[in-house]
């Protein structure tokens, strides 16, 4: 008894939120904000801890119950690293794999087995409406800028050097090219009236330096 009480008062908490989410775009953002910020705070774990989803049609569209039960229970695998790109206004947390819950929060990895400061270490994140929150600053990104990731113990420095528009199928571009260290983002371009944009912004940048994260190069992530 006690745990059907509980089931549907989560249930209407659901509900309240996903009716107030439908009318409002401001708390749908809020409530991603609040769920980045909070991640940000969390305990980097590793890699070896967590299992990752790293299937591409899995991943859902940020919709107004989507956030709203993530908002609620929390199915992120957990902080493994995080990203800063300052050009733009962009810090957030980085988590294994590309799930839904993960990609609520921040950046995911793209690859299973794919580290900082070595191959060609791919990140997707969400493109939202509001300019400011999850990877939509890659919309403003420019060729030469510099983006940073933090494992919670070096700092790895990556300057950009591309900047296209692929297609959604052309996943190669995460692929390892030999002798070479890159980073590459990959967020939605969107399309004025299609829902569900085939387009992807590309963003890859070369590997620069690796650096010890100390008390200065920590508030880069700050």
């Amino acid at each position: 008894m006690k745990q059907n009480f509980w089931t549907k008062c989560l249930a209407v908490a659901l509900l309240i939120i996903g009716l107030g989410l439908v009318f409002n775009q401001q708390i749908a953002d809020f409530l991603v904000k609040e769920m980045t910020r909070s991640s940000l705070t969390q305990k980097t774990v590793t890699v070896t801890q967590k299992k990752g989803d790293f299937n591409f049609k899995k991943v859902k569209q940020a919709s107004s119950t989507t956030i709203a039960k993530e908002s609620v229970i929390n199915q992120a695998t957990g902080m493994i690293g995080k990203i800063s790109f300052p050009a733009v206004n962009l810090k957030l947390p980085i988590f294994y794999g590309i799930s839904n819950a993960n990609l609520l929060r921040g950046a995911g990895t793209m690859k299973a087995d794919q580290k900082m400061g070595q191959g060609n270490y791919a990140l997707a994140g969400h493109h939202m409406n509001n300019p400011d929150i999850l990877f939509s600053p890659l919309a403003k990104a420019k060729v030469g800028e510099l983006v940073y990731l933090t494992d919670g113990k070096k700092v790895y420095t990556y300057r950009l050097f591309k900047r296209k528009t692929i297609n959604k199928d052309q996943i190669q571009v995460i692929d390892d090219i030999p002798n070479q260290k890159l980073l590459t983002l990959i967020t939605c371009d969107p399309i004025p009236g299609v829902a569900r944009t085939p387009l992807r912004i590309l963003l890859q940048g070369q590997l620069q330096q690796v650096a010890k994260l100390n008390q200065q190069t920590r508030k880069l992530f700050e």
